[in-house]
């Protein structure tokens, strides 16, 4: 018997799960169920696990589980019914077997049919190119407009992956992590789905940074006791006081999540223990929708009699629900041991839809007609955007993605029209983004406005409750300036459309130009020619590129100098056949070449191909040997080295993760890396001088810049330094951190 042979699988055991966790799903979906859904439920069923039968997923598991697992979670945590139960269950069977969207339409109807192709098209975003992941994700978003469901069973497969992620290999988690990050967190936001958000952030965290995850769950653990006892004594005498008013509630206390103290610690620069604000108190009332507003007002009257709030933290979800149907109360007030504490107050119906957003909406649509109309004019929003960026534009692709994922976190602000009619913009918007909601002609014609009867400039951003007119002239034509402050989406897609109808003309003006020039210089105007060109002189697209010298903001005769700069880029890499590299699959293709049958062939090695591929270590977070870190096939300029925690890495790894490949280091003692450290400390004589020993005299180190500055006592300096590797590094800021009077030593991204 082979000693190395897997342990068999137990088949009926297997089987016998399976039927375990099915039966599950329908006892969860059984409160919504009527007619023949079951039946329907059971025919998706058997037909996911018949086209399944033969997979697994990388963990081991029948791979039904997982669909099993995405219907679960769209009926217990997003509130959905049976026919997204049904497109769960067969949500992968278009990509993994010869069925096809016509079969499903047969079997299942045209609604499960729809959502099913939303969900095989959305399956590739980050898969292929720049312009086709960007075209894909339009295209997943075009079916929001049309239903909904689409992307909220996409978020269910989505926190499915995340929770089983520890099966893939390290590169795929961070490319699955990113993604989440970039745009299924967000996403799950604006559709109110928060504790799904809050478990994807996490769930990122504890992949890309794990140590910090590790130890941050260790402190909440470790203060929970601490933490319980506290929160009994705050909401004792608003529990008395509620008690008295007969109405039925129940209060929660709750940490915050671990990726929000991340942030937190992160931003303030505090450790864990000086963090104060780590907990809330939700107060949930259950009363009948008609009292509502009064009960939340009362209970919110119960708590600030017994402590001091903040004025300025005080906020009104329940007068004005947020775009996606989020109703609350909001108050942070000051505890008698002097912490701040967070408290949420919501109704039953409010919490609700807190937890399961757009589906949650439609079940209370009957009662209330405002809960849902946000998210409503948001998807409205959705369509406009996608019919202003035109299909197969690379340019208005990758701008629409990048457009739309900036609006996904963005809070409001309410204004009025002179006659009195709300508008709801993203917070920051400026006046002129106000004429553009308005009407596109009226924003393309505004050439000021008057906000409360005062006359301001086109960039004066709007606060709550402002009444605004839009001052027009027939003269005014959009700039490119007003780019520059302009913050909803409609109004920078509307902008850019008018200023390109502007600028076709010097973009023809300036292809005449380069063919003419490249003609003189002997070169070819292909297509990868006139990328080339467009990433040497640092054009987002190739348009852009020919309106820079249309417009002679780039001199033709500089074209002679790009000829000469790639005939000597081209002989320094005559090892490496860089014609045929275009992503990171063709990149690994030829780096098998070099390395031969070695385990490690798919690998960049940093430091021994240094003579052999053209790569260079990113400014943007200057990694050092022992950092982990990954390779990004640029366009025109090699490759590039990244830390993982680089502040671009989420967003190379999610829109471009076909340009990304493995990369590690080898020993290489003799090499010097930049690094950052910034030391606080108590500003005393000699603290400069015992500093600048550690590194120059004890460590032979060499500095390449020092700043530094004191306030009140309070001493804070830059350090560029050269180091060997992260061990290196860490020794230093260790005995950096034993100077007398130096509180703390952190990396940063120099």
């Amino acid at each position: 018997m082979n000693a190395t042979a897997e342990p068999a699988i137990d088949l009926e055991l297997e089987r016998q799960e399976i039927l375990k966790r099915y039966r599950r799903l329908l006892r969860a979906a059984k409160p919504m169920l009527k007619g023949d859904d079951a039946k329907l439920i059971k025919k998706a069923f058997n037909t996911s696990a018949e086209a399944h039968k033969n997979m697994r997923r990388r963990s081991g598991e029948p791979y039904i589980y997982h669909p099993l697992a995405v219907a679960q979670i769209a009926v217990e945590e997003i509130g959905l019914g049976t026919t997204s139960i049904v497109a769960a269950l067969l949500h992968d069977v278009v990509e993994d077997t010869d069925t096809t969207i016509a079969d499903i339409e047969r079997a299942f109807g045209l609604k499960v049919a729809r959502i099913i192709d939303g969900l095989t098209k959305i399956s590739g975003i980050f898969e292929y190119g720049t312009s086709q992941q960007a075209e894909n994700f339009r295209k997943m978003l075009l079916t929001l407009s049309d239903d909904v469901r689409v992307i909220l069973v996409k978020l269910a497969d989505r926190l499915h992956n995340m929770r089983t992620l520890d099966s893939m290999p390290r590169d795929k988690q961070l490319k699955i992590a990113s993604e989440t990050i970039y745009i299924y967190a967000p996403l799950a936001h604006r559709l109110g789905l928060y504790a799904i958000k809050s478990e994807l952030e996490d769930l990122y965290l504890k992949h890309v940074e794990p140590e910090a995850y590790k130890d941050i769950a260790k402190k909440l653990r470790e203060t929970r006791v601490a933490r319980d006892r506290f929160i009994g004594r705050f909401i004792e005498p608003i529990e008395k006081d509620l008690a008295e008013t007969k109405i039925k509630y129940v209060i929660k206390g709750r940490p915050k999540s671990i990726y929000s103290i991340w942030t937190k610690l992160n931003k303030s620069q505090k450790p864990f223990e000086e963090i104060y604000d780590l907990f809330a108190v939700r107060i949930i009332l259950n009363v009948p929708p008609e009292e509502e507003k009064a009960a939340c007002w009362r209970a919110y009257s119960i708590v600030t009699d017994h402590y001091k709030p903040n004025p300025d933290r005080l906020k009104d979800w329940i007068s004005t629900p947020r775009t996606n149907g989020y109703e609350s109360l909001h108050t942070t007030v000051m505890s008698r041991s002097g912490q701040w504490v967070e408290v949420q107050i919501r109704t039953e119906r409010m919490n609700e839809i807190a937890e399961k957003g757009y589906a949650a909406h439609w079940k209370y649509k009957g009662n209330d007609t405002q809960t849902g109309a946000g998210i409503e004019a948001w998807i409205s929003q959705v369509r406009d955007m996608i019919e202003s960026a035109g299909s197969g534009d690379k340019k208005a692709a990758i701008e629409f993605v990048d457009d739309f994922r900036s609006n996904l976190y963005s809070e409001e602000v309410f204004v009025f029209t002179p006659k009195g009619d709300l508008k709801v913009l993203q917070r920051g918007a400026t006046a002129l983004d106000f004429a553009f909601d308005i009407h596109t002609q009226i924003g393309a014609r505004c050439m000021a406005a008057k906000v409360n009867n005062t006359l301001v400039p086109l960039s004066h951003v709007l606060q709550n409750g402002d009444q605004v007119e839009v001052i027009t002239s027939n003269r005014q034509k959009p700039s490119e300036d007003w780019l520059r402050f302009v913050v909803t989406s409609k109004a920078k897609t509307k902008i850019k459309d008018l200023i390109k109808e502007d600028n076709k003309r010097f973009v023809t003006d300036g292809r005449d130009l380069v063919q003419k020039k490249l003609r003189v210089l002997r070169m070819d105007m292909t297509n990868e020619t006139i990328n080339q060109l467009r990433a040497y002189f640092g054009s987002k697209t190739t348009d852009d590129f020919f309106y820079r010298v249309g417009k002679g903001h780039i001199d033709v005769q500089e074209l002679k100098k790009f000829k000469s700069d790639k005939e000597a880029k081209e002989n320094r890499l005559n090892k490496l056949n860089t014609d045929t590299i275009q992503d990171g699959k063709s990149f690994t293709k030829e780096l098998k070449k070099i390395h031969g049958e070695r385990a490690d062939a798919d690998m960049l090695l940093i430091g021994e191909d240094m003579d052999r591929i053209d790569y260079t270590l990113s400014k943007c977070c200057n990694p050092i040997s022992g950092d982990d870190v990954f390779g990004f096939v640029t366009i025109n300029d090699g490759i590039k080295i990244h830390r993982v925690t680089c502040p671009n890495a989420v967003e190379l790894m999610s829109n471009h993760g076909n340009r990304i490949i493995k990369a590690k280091w080898t020993s290489q003692k003799e090499l010097a890396f930049l690094a950052g450290l910034r030391i606080t400390g108590t500003d005393r004589v000699g603290l400069v001088n015992d500093v600048t020993r550690v590194i120059s005299n004890e460590l032979h180190i060499n500095m390449r810049s020092v700043t530094i500055d004191s306030t009140d006592g309070i001493f804070e300096g830059n350090i560029r330094l050269y180091v060997h590797d992260t061990g290196h590094l860490e020794t230093l800021m260790r005995k950096l951190e034993r100077v007398q009077g130096v509180f703390e030593v952190v990396r940063f991204d120099s």
